[in-house]
């Protein structure tokens, strides 16, 4: 087994090529092995990987070098004053995933041509950091040209500012150039997704700075969970004051919850593990909700326990991927069960329904991915078929409710099925990847060997 040491002061990163997933006891029933009693795989993948295309061409033709595409007017959309390229560096490691060379070629070279980061302009650190920062990392261990590790150093420098809260938790908000910082009150979503990425850049720069600010900002939240080791959903960066004490694991405090596990394995580190074993079992303690309609998992207050919420939805379903990653597959494979219950509830799953009457709260979907990576979880760990049918049967519903002429669309209310003027940069970077890599049998990414970040930019372990 290859092992990389990366030495930093006080830690010791190890990276297993095969890794914590591998090393799983799993048997897979023979029955479970073959799909071709289904559908053919390969197909299926084809399939996605032309939609992939379809979308990807009309967010060239109407919206080159801009942050995103609005479907239905073909204009183009920047977050902020100047484009951050959000699409095309969201969607580079897709291209490669799929074989699309020509079309990783042009965004490679638009990369580099027109990204700078030295502008006088105010971002959301989490939302920069997951999708550009984390998918110029990407796009280094994929492709090999170090100008992605430069540009994503660069970027790093400029978000970590962030960090410089009296407590070491980062503000939600900072200026590229100028560094000023603002939103002190956040949540554990955006103080706690760091992690991975600043991780990353430590292993390739031998720089322990960005791995250690990331830890920090980690210890800090996690120390401000309950007695009863629930976490806030909202929280002051400034003085770690609580400014809403409800618990769960959806919005908010999601990718906080993916981290602590993720970042255990990633970087083999034995302080996230022991603030995972405990976060785990409260949320199976005081969040999940088994009832006759499936497991479930609501809101509760995070001193007391107490249920105060039944509400659940798209964003959620990411936690059937991190049980399973996590090793509880029964777990896993019951929420899975009600992921897809929700999906095909209205034929594509809304924002939020409430699970204890199953009636819609929240109609949109801005073509999130969280279902697709369940499943696509589910099946690597089990090879069950079950995943795959359930996988072709959200994406068929996906072409059939959001496709449009020039690419793909949101859904205002999928009980309407009323398209919106919305494309997000994650449908190309996590939405068809998964569906892709479900499908996909040429096994030119080994799940043992990689770790996803929340934005699905697979890093190398």
């Amino acid at each position: 087994m290859k092992i990389n040491r990366i030495f930093l002061p006080g830690i010791i990163f190890i990276f297993f090529a095969s890794g914590f997933l591998a090393a799983q006891n799993r048997t897979i029933p023979e029955a479970a092995r073959d799909a071709s009693d289904i559908f053919n795989r390969r197909e299926m993948a084809e399939k996605v990987k032309a939609e992939f295309l379809h979308a990807w061409t009309g967010y060239k033709t109407y919206a080159w070098g801009y942050d995103a595409l609005q479907p239905l007017s073909c204009k183009p959309h920047n977050w902020y004053k100047k484009s951050l390229l959000m699409t095309p560096v969201d969607a580079f490691d897709t291209m490669i995933l799929m074989g699309l060379v020509d079309e990783a070629a042009e965004v490679k070279e638009l990369i580099f041509k027109e990204l700078d980061f030295d502008v006088d302009m105010e971002v959301q650190n989490f939302e920069v950091s997951i999708r550009i920062f984390a998918g110029l990392l990407s796009a280094y261990e994929m492709d090999g040209d170090k100008r992605f590790l430069v540009l994503a150093e660069d970027l790093a420098k400029r978000l970590i500012k962030a960090f410089g809260s009296p407590t070491g938790m980062p503000y939600r908000f900072v200026n590229l150039k100028t560094g000023a910082v603002s939103g002190p009150v956040s949540n554990p979503a955006e103080i706690g997704t760091y992690l991975v990425e600043y991780g990353i850049l430590s292993k390739h720069t031998g720089n322990p700075v960005y791995y250690q600010t990331a830890m920090k900002a980690m210890k800090a939240l996690y120390a401000l969970r309950s007695p009863i080791n629930l976490t806030a959903e909202g929280i002051n960066v400034e003085t770690g004051a609580v400014t809403n004490p409800v618990s769960h694991i959806s919005g908010c405090i999601d990718s906080y919850l993916e981290y602590m596990l993720k970042g255990s394995i990633l970087f083999n580190d034995t302080t996230l593990a022991a603030m995972w074993t405990p976060t785990l079992e409260a949320a199976n303690r005081y969040l999940a909700d088994p009832r006759d309609n499936g497991l479930w998992y609501g809101q509760a207050d995070m001193n007391s326990g107490e249920r105060t919420g039944t509400v659940y939805g798209s964003l959620d379903a990411f936690y059937a991927g991190t049980l399973a990653m996590a090793g509880d597959l029964k777990q896993a494979a019951r929420l899975q069960e009600s992921n897809f219950r929700m999906w095909m509830l209205n034929g594509i799953e809304p924002e939020s329904m409430n699970y204890s009457t199953m009636e819609v709260e929240n109609g949109s979907y801005i073509l999130r991915p969280e279902n697709f990576e369940g499943a696509y979880y589910l099946y690597q760990y089990t090879h069950d078929v079950r995943y795959l049918r359930i996988g072709k049967s959200m994406f068929d519903n996906l072409v059939k409710y959001c496709r449009n002429d020039v690419a793909y669309a949101a859904l205002k209310d999928v009980r309407t099925k009323e398209k919106r003027d919305y494309m997000e940069s994650f449908f190309f970077a996590e939405t068809l990847k998964y569906a892709y890599l479900l499908f996909d049998d040429s096994e030119k990414l080994d799940f043992n060997k990689v770790i996803f970040n929340t934005e699905a930019h697979p890093y190398l372990r």
